[in-house]
């Protein structure tokens, strides 16, 4: 099991990017938290296997189809044993 955190910036809010993130991760079986940020980029907390966190990053980098995402920045974090995914 791994952790990272992603900051994920260009145009992510208001175009359900929280929602999408959601779904993305239990169809992946990923933990973790997605919510907006004041600075208009939106913060994913998401622990599993490597390899499936690999391809939920891939994804985050261009989200759902009404989001235009320009940056996506990635640091290892040490894990909080989430038990579902959730949006905060």
């Amino acid at each position: 099991m791994r952790a990272f955190v992603l900051s994920i910036h260009g145009r992510v809010q208001g175009v359900f990017f929280r929602k999408h993130t959601k779904e993305k991760a239990l169809e992946l079986r990923l933990n973790g938290t997605v919510r907006n940020c004041s600075d208009g980029s939106v913060e994913v907390h998401v622990e599993g296997a490597e390899p499936v966190i690999n391809e939920f990053v891939q994804w985050c980098h261009h989200g759902p189809s009404r989001a235009k995402v320009t940056k996506v920045d990635i640091h290892e974090s040490t894990l909080k044993n989430y038990t579902n995914f959730v949006i905060l």
